[in-house]
């Protein structure tokens, strides 16, 4: 039997890791790292080096580092549209687990996938693997080991609560924020926004609470009334990625007088 372990790593600092993640790690034979392409993949395969040797310093393990195929960004498409992209993604990378899976591990080994902030929130790898684990002629043995999110850091930097009393609060992609009715929104935290759609909630009477790097030594913050914060806002983003080549950023939608129901 071989066996899979989907690690989750907290939002980018070797301090985020669960005891859970560090027992799952130094069990691992053979690590799988997906390079993403583009200017900044360094940086982010070497954030996993780096907590991959806190852990287990003395070696002991593999390393097999493939090409990630890019995520799709077409959100000016129509749903089914969309969908139809992603899913070409998905068969594209269940492609990649299979070779991994079949082709990289040895009987009574285990491999490890260490998957930023929480695999259990907006991430498919969960889901991909296991699809493609039932489908292999040998028994795959897949476990989910939960991480940090960068919701849980974002709050906690801030210094917030997530919600405030009596109120509920969503979770939303970029592309649902480019769609949701915005006097509907109350507590919103935004993931996977490429297109700093949070421009649509001006004049709402909306707070920002936004960061960028979440849990890594360059973490960057931002907070205060939208309509006020916009432009240094915007350009933080702007400056950030000129630099890096890549954000990872985060952020919560707060309506300032709470609407009653």
């Amino acid at each position: 039997m071989k066996h899979c372990a989907l690690i989750g790593i907290g939002p980018g600092h070797p301090d985020f890791l669960t005891l859970q993640a560090v027992a799952a790690m130094r069990r691992v034979d053979v690590f799988f790292l997906l390079e993403k392409a583009g200017r900044g993949k360094d940086e982010l395969l070497a954030l996993r080096r780096q907590i991959m040797q806190r852990v287990r310093p003395d070696g002991g393990y593999r390393e097999v580092a493939v090409p990630s195929p890019p995520r799709p960004r077409a959100v000016d498409r129509d749903s089914d549209a969309y969908r139809g992209i992603v899913a070409d993604w998905h068969a594209e990378k269940r492609r990649i687990f299979a070779h991994l899976l079949t082709r990289e591990l040895a009987g009574g080994q285990t491999a490890g996938l260490l998957l930023w902030g929480d695999p259990l929130l907006y991430d498919q790898t969960i889901s991909m693997v296991e699809a493609v684990a039932r489908e292999l002629p040998e028994t795959v043995e897949v476990s989910v080991i939960p991480g940090i999110s960068a919701v849980q850091v974002l709050a906690a930097r801030h210094r917030i609560p997530l919600n405030r009393v009596g109120e509920s609060v969503q979770i939303i992609t970029g592309r649902e924020a480019e769609q949701v009715d915005p006097a509907r929104v109350q507590n919103a935290v935004v993931m996977l926004d490429y297109n700093a759609s949070f421009q649509r909630f001006l004049g709402q009477d909306m707070d920002i609470y936004w960061g960028g790097y979440l849990g890594a030594d360059d973490e960057v913050l931002v907070a205060g009334p939208l309509d006020e914060v916009l432009d240094e806002l915007l350009r933080v983003k702007a400056s950030l990625r000129e630099e890096k080549g890549w954000l990872m950023d985060t952020y919560l939608l707060r309506r300032r007088s709470p609407k009653s129901t």
